[in-house]
């Protein structure tokens, strides 16, 4: 990548442009354009292992993400290699990897920037629900789903817990089993109500990462990177994708536009209807910081930078007290 970073051929004769790394992905910020190339890894939920696989989802990105916006996916380019250098969308040479290729979006306007500067407002919130709700009023509703799977995806949280443990202390260990506990008793105790749930349409074929950092307001919201990799982590309850956004925006700090979305929301689209439904959206909440604390540690321990090390642990770390604060309040 650092080849292909500083001796690399790009569609739009973008010289040397900015790489953002992701723990799946590597981003190359060009002057028009974004290319997106997805890690050779496989985790226990993605499996990017093989050139075909890699192709298969950077065409299903583009697919799935039309469905939100069609103006930031483009299409998807071969990554070529001849005599040593690396060419992006080239046609001549072996193709080593593939590239979705995408707009570039004024970075000022993500939403994690602006809340940053304070510029998001209530009308932001309003805007966003709209597009939201009318997106979960038109996607497949999904009525099979194995519903024990949330209670994988959070104890998968267990597989972090030594490394978390040698670089957070054992406190943050102990965290991760008790929330563990605790999610593995509240399952028990309302699984009527996420098989009410299942059958009663809430489910859906959403984003599945829904958080500011994937979304643009300019200023009509333009959400995009759903997941592409994992069709389970997509098809989910939508107050499950709701609490995803809500989660973010309390981790920083910004409670009453969590509420206001939130409230505006349920007016459109009603998830939330009893107390019951309520206890339901903070363990969504509570299982949404378990899992940005689990790909924290999972991106500490992928990087070889010093300080990218550091911030994704600082994360890891801020996610695992939120999760505990939430459980709290259960």
């Amino acid at each position: 990548i650092d080849v292909l970073l500083l001796n690399g051929s790009f569609p739009d004769q973008t010289i040397h442009p900015e790489l953002i790394e992701t723990h799946i992905s590597w981003v190359f910020m060009g002057d028009r354009h974004v290319f997106k190339i997805k890690k050779p890894i496989r985790y226990s939920f993605l499996d990017f292992s093989s050139l075909e696989k890699r192709k298969y989802y950077c065409e299903r990105e583009i697919e799935l993400n039309s469905r939100f916006t069609d103006d930031i996916y483009i299409d998807v380019l071969p990554v070529s290699h001849i005599s040593g250098r690396f060419y992006v969308g080239g046609k001549e040479g072996g193709i080593v990897d593939y590239s979705v290729r995408m707009h570039k979006m004024d970075p000022n306007r993500r939403m994690d920037v602006l809340l940053g500067n304070n510029e998001v407002t209530d009308d932001d919130m309003k805007r966003l629900a709209e597009k939201i709700a009318i997106f979960h009023n038109h996607t497949d509703i999904v009525y099979q789903k194995d519903l024990l799977q949330i209670q994988n995806e959070f104890n998968d949280l267990q597989n972090e817990s030594d490394y978390i443990r040698k670089h957070l202390g054992a406190e943050a260990a102990v965290a991760i089993d008790h929330a563990i506990e605790s999610s593995n008793r509240f399952i028990t105790e309302h699984k009527n109500l996420f098989t009410a749930r299942l059958k009663s349409g809430f489910y859906r074929d959403g984003h599945g990462d829904l958080h500011s950092r994937n979304i643009f307001l300019l200023p009509d919201p333009r959400p995009f990177d759903c997941i592409e990799f994992n069709d389970e982590f997509r098809q989910i309850d939508i107050l499950n994708e709701v609490a995803f956004l809500c989660m973010d925006l309390d981790v920083l700090g910004k409670h009453t536009l969590s509420h206001a979305f939130l409230h505006y929301y349920n007016n459109l689209l009603p998830c939330i209807r009893n107390q019951e439904e309520e206890k339901l959206f903070i363990y969504y909440k509570t299982y949404r910081a378990n899992i940005r604390a689990k790909v924290n540690s999972l991106r500490a321990q992928s990087t070889n930078n010093d300080e990218a090390w550091k911030l994704s642990l600082a994360e890891a770390d801020k996610y695992l007290k939120l999760m505990d604060h939430y459980i709290k309040m259960r």
